[in-house]
């Protein structure tokens, strides 16, 4: 089954860090653009930014690009997302994608296998 499956979330303080992972099932990450996404309540899902295949190159939005890291880890087929100087803002789910040939764009729907459930970062002190 082809299928993103996202993990690492959890309660944090604010100022802590976590790592998200984004595990590949069913297909290799390393061919795949990968973006990732957030959803707080209520809101947009918002694009956070990705990591290009053939380079793992990055981009991420200006609000988190001096706190948050994408990378890739081809042996473990996944990419993740590592939060530093977590925000209160940064409450929300965070889900990742794959766009195999085009490149990344920061719209959820421009991707064709996206992460199901995501996983909930919550803030709290």
């Amino acid at each position: 089954q082809v299928q993103l499956v996202e993990s690492g979330g959890g309660l944090v303080q604010p100022g802590g860090s976590l790592r998200l992972s984004c595990t590949a099932q069913g297909f290799t990450i390393r061919y795949h653009n990968i973006g990732w996404f957030r959803q707080a309540p209520g809101q947009e899902r918002e694009g956070l930014g990705w990591l290009l295949s053939w380079n793992a190159s990055t981009f991420l939005i200006d609000s988190v690009k001096d706190r948050f890291a994408i990378s890739r880890d081809n042996a473990e087929n996944a990419v993740y997302l590592d939060m530093t100087q977590i925000e209160p803002e940064d409450a929300a789910s965070y889900y990742c994608a794959s766009r195999a040939l085009a490149r990344p764009t920061l719209h959820w729907n421009d991707y064709n296998i996206r992460g199901g459930q995501g996983t909930q970062v919550t803030v709290a002190s």
